[in-house]
């Protein structure tokens, strides 16, 4: 078990989880349990299926919404969906749904890279997925909005907002590149060394 003795974000818990994980897959889920633990399979089946990555969506057609959440946070949260999908990751319904399974393999390669320990870090791990070439299949799960939730939608959504422009900010600065740094004496070059 592991035992963190400093609050220092969802992002960061799970990126500590992930690194020292031994199964073949690694799941995580919201603390609330919005979308039940029951649900694992529908995410687990598309990686037997030779996915990397399998994504619940609340937003989904054959999505199950058993407790809306207030239509003010609804609204926050299509807004910041129409600007995740067209500044940094295009495609998915819903990105932010809590509840996540990767490959061993995407999630060691993912997580060793991956930055930011808010709540935006689902992004950044999608970010860097489209990045490294894996496989994402998004499923349509059961959830419930939870009224113990601790997310502020003012705070928290400038927090996301600034979050996506860290994404697209470290990758302009190379911060998720998977070439190896140089060593003590290298110097960065492009093209030919001959």
């Amino acid at each position: 078990m592991i035992h963190l003795t400093e609050n220092k974000g969802k992002g960061y818990a799970v990126r500590i989880g992930a690194l020292e994980s031994q199964g073949q897959c690694l799941l995580f889920s919201d603390a609330d349990l919005s979308t039940p633990i029951s649900e694992m399979e529908k995410l687990i089946l598309p990686l037997d299926e030779g996915y990397d990555i399998a994504i619940g969506s609340r937003k989904m057609s054959c999505s199950h919404i058993e407790v809306r959440q207030p239509w003010y946070r609804e609204v926050m949260g299509n807004l910041l969906s129409i600007i995740v999908r067209t500044f940094v990751v295009p495609g998915f319904y819903d990105t932010q749904c809590g509840f996540k399974c990767l490959t061993q393999k995407s999630a060691k390669k993912i997580f060793s890279k991956q930055k930011l320990n808010g709540f935006i870090f689902d992004v950044e791990v999608l970010y860097l997925a489209h990045k490294y070439g894996f496989s994402v299949k998004e499923v349509p799960v059961i959830w419930r909005d939870s009224p113990k939730t601790s997310v502020k939608l003012i705070r928290d959504s400038i927090r996301m907002f600034l979050g996506l422009l860290k994404i697209r900010y470290n990758d302009l600065k190379g911060r998720y590149s998977t070439s190896p740094e140089p060593t003590e004496g290298q110097t960065k070059t492009k093209g030919n060394t001959d």
